[in-house]
């Protein structure tokens, strides 16, 4: 039996979920990986009164991830999630997404790397699947909103909507994988981790008696069975790997190589060149084949150009002032938010140089100005 006492107040008034309505009378699906975040997730809204059903979504193999640990959305993670949801007395459903998931996150990772970018499969996968397929799930199964355990904060932004925030812990923060969340999903969306640091979700796994209390976080690429994601692509696209030179910034051919998918900009380890220097990836010419190295300053990046610009911050984003918007912007998700400036043509411009960057990754901004660090959207990286 499930002890309401023990769920804490969750994103807000009215109620724990912010809406009008009692507990009982709104139906929340929670997305379930068989992880503890979304199965505490559950947990807590099952605790409030909500009804609740989990929805599971099998994302790839299912054959060859059944007995891999530290997995998500496959094998072993579908028995657990199916497992918690008893345990909650919930109702549970499976979807099979493996083709689209193949088509909208799989097959464009390994185009990208073929192409020397670096991808974020983790910003697809939300972007294309969770807040789109699982919202027409959502929407079959009559729910109100769509809960994950996503460790990211929103709040109702006074104007009828909902602004995103960093998580409170920042070393669990996932706002960076979440900017491409359009407004329209963000008021049907709830995250009751975002306030929560792991230890507090691990804690509420162990006293609803949730099997999976200490288990494993995921992996940062699900469906790389291996760990080596150059073989995946190999393996998909046959021939991908072209032979080709690493040459340094000045011209000089260093030696050659077996494929820029072996690659990422500021790679220091296993480039397959002795030098007296220390040298980095600087860039990735694909069409050429060609692997350029060099010092680390020549890493440094002082502007960069996006793509596909989402904005979910207060306001339009034609609205910004003609001479840029103060942000602070994030170009990896392990590193924390620099001083910037947002153009409207989609331009970023650093206050200090930025190292490593690299086109196909995620450039996430928040405003500067905000102690609570609101996400004011993101692009890709183009140049």
């Amino acid at each position: 039996m499930l002890a309401p006492s023990l769920a804490p107040t969750l994103d807000g008034a009215p109620n724990s979920l912010g809406l009008d309505k009692p507990p009982a009378e709104t139906r929340v699906v929670v997305a379930m990986s068989g992880g503890v975040d979304s199965s505490v997730t559950a947990a807590l809204l099952a605790a409030e009164g909500y009804d609740v059903v989990g929805v599971t979504m099998q994302l790839y193999d299912h054959g060859e991830a059944t007995h891999r640990k530290g997995a998500c959305c496959a094998g072993q993670d579908i028995h657990d999630a199916r497992d918690i949801a008893a345990r909650l007395g919930v109702p549970h459903y499976v979807l099979d997404y493996e083709d689209r998931f193949r088509e909208k996150v799989i097959e464009p990772f390994a185009r990208a790397y073929i192409a020397g970018e670096t991808p974020v499969p983790c910003v697809a996968c939300n972007q294309h699947l969770k807040f789109v397929d699982l919202f027409d799930a959502a929407n079959d199964l009559g729910a109100d909103l769509l809960a994950t355990g996503h460790y990211v904060i929103s709040r109702d932004d006074g104007r009828g909507g909902r602004a995103l925030y960093r998580a409170a812990d920042p070393s669990r923060d996932q706002s960076y994988f979440l900017f491409a969340t359009t407004r329209a999903q963000l008021r049907r969306l709830r995250f009751p981790l975002g306030e929560m640091p792991k230890a507090r979700v691990r804690e509420l796994a162990r006293e609803f008696g949730l099997a999976n209390a200490e288990k494993a976080d995921s992996q940062d690429i699900c469906f790389v069975p291996s760990g080596h994601y150059t073989g995946m692509i190999e393996r998909l696209m046959p021939g991908a790997s072209v032979p080709g030179e690493i040459v340094h910034v000045d011209g000089r051919v260093l030696g050659s190589h077996g494929g820029v998918v072996h690659y990422t900009i500021g790679q220091r380890r296993g480039i397959g060149v002795a030098a007296a220097e220390a040298l980095y990836v600087v860039a990735l010419d694909a069409a050429n084949a060609r692997v350029i190295v060099g010092p680390r300053s020549a890493l440094a990046v002082t502007r960069l150009r996006l793509r596909d610009l989402n904005w979910i911050g207060p306001g339009a984003l034609a609205a910004l002032p003609a001479g840029g918007l103060p942000i602070a912007a994030r170009v990896r998700s392990t590193r924390p938010p620099t001083p910037a400036r947002l153009y409207l043509t989609g331009e970023i411009e650093f206050v200090e140089p930025e190292s490593g960057v690299s086109p196909g990754q995620a450039c996430v901004f928040y405003d500067s100005t905000d102690p609570g660090a609101r996400v004011l959207g993101g692009g890709f990286i183009v140049a």
